[in-house]
């Protein structure tokens, strides 16, 4: 730890366990009730979401790092941002319409254009399919024209799910680039690893064809290890 990171809290509490609350469960810090970082009280709607919950707060050692515990920070932005913010993540997640990273495509070299549409191709087949939602495939970086009918249907997609799986929506989007892996991996249609390797696929071709890169290879690391954590995080909902 440097000098100017902030400091993180100490462990206060010896036991971390399920309780069982109205609405849903929770959990216990010895006697004290966990709260999310707004105040609220922690309430899962499943008792598995709440049990690796409590897993990840009795793992804790002398500090609580929060970065070690991505399933309690996704049930805490849920309880703490989405309730409050669903038409702000079904738009965010709308935005993704024109930009999809699935459907912006490379012209050149000929075996990078083939390995984009094996990989990528699918997934666009399985939005048209299962969503009636088909996003035009462009080469470049231009942002496609989509029509506001077919944006219009992505948004509701994203509405009509519960606000814990609209903070899964939103988080593996933004992870991936791509509102079509996003749909894909919450409705299971997607591995964590598939979507993973979708989401990534660029950047893997280049440590393929151009030879490994440490820096490169941790924040894909960092990327695989987040789409696995929502990829729980979702078991625990069902």
């Amino acid at each position: 730890m440097t000098d100017d990171a902030p400091a993180l809290p100490r462990r206060f509490y010896k036991t971390a366990s399920l309780s069982e609350r109205d609405g849903g469960s929770g959990v216990a810090l010895d006697s004290r009730t966990l709260r999310t970082p707004g105040g609220a009280v922690f309430v899962a709607p499943t008792r598995a979401l709440a049990e690796l919950c409590a897993a990840e707060w009795e793992a804790q050692g002398d500090f609580i790092v929060p970065a070690s515990m991505p399933i309690s920070q996704l049930a805490f932005a849920t309880l703490d941002w989405t309730a409050k913010n669903r038409d702000q993540l079904a738009d965010y997640v709308k935005g993704f319409g024109e930009t999809d990273l699935c459907c912006h495509r490379a012209d050149f070299p000929v075996d990078l254009v083939a390995a984009q549409a094996a990989v990528w191709d699918p997934v666009v087949r399985w939005a048209a399919e299962e969503l009636n939602v088909s996003l035009p495939v462009v080469t470049g970086i231009v942002a496609a024209r989509v029509d506001e009918e077919t944006i219009a249907r992505l948004r509701a997609h994203a509405s009509a799910l519960d606000d814990f799986h609209l903070t899964a929506l939103s988080q593996a989007t933004g992870l991936a680039g791509s509102a079509l892996i996003g749909f894909a991996f919450v409705r299971r249609a997607l591995s964590p690893e598939a979507a993973f390797e979708a989401a990534a696929f660029d950047n893997l071709w280049s440590l393929k064809r151009w030879g490994e890169d440490e820096e490169a290879r941790v924040r894909l690391d960092r990327q695989r290890a987040e789409f696995e954590a929502i990829a729980r995080y979702l078991g625990a909902l069902q």
